[in-house]
């Protein structure tokens, strides 16, 4: 009886990982590995937002010290 050739292959260096040769994905056999990846990708995402927000408040900073130099040169440039 013939052997059928198997649609995957063992990722070098990852035991957890198998890659399927008829459509080249990576595909992750631990369920807790997953897991792991899904918590890497949503707090990758959450520090992302953290920073969008942090340069939203830096920029904001920026005008409002721009618009108190404006005030403070025209106090001082009015004695």
């Amino acid at each position: 009886m013939a052997r059928k050739k198997s649609n995957v292959a063992k990722v070098e260096n990852n035991p957890e990982l198998i890659r399927d040769l008829s459509t080249n994905a990576i595909i992750n056999k631990s369920n807790t590995g997953f897991m792991k990846r899904k918590a890497q990708i949503n707090a990758a995402v959450a520090q992302a937002e953290i920073d969008a927000q942090q340069r939203v408040d830096i920029d904001q900073l920026k005008c409002d010290m721009q618009e108190i130099k404006q005030l403070l040169t025209k106090l001082v440039g009015d004695k």
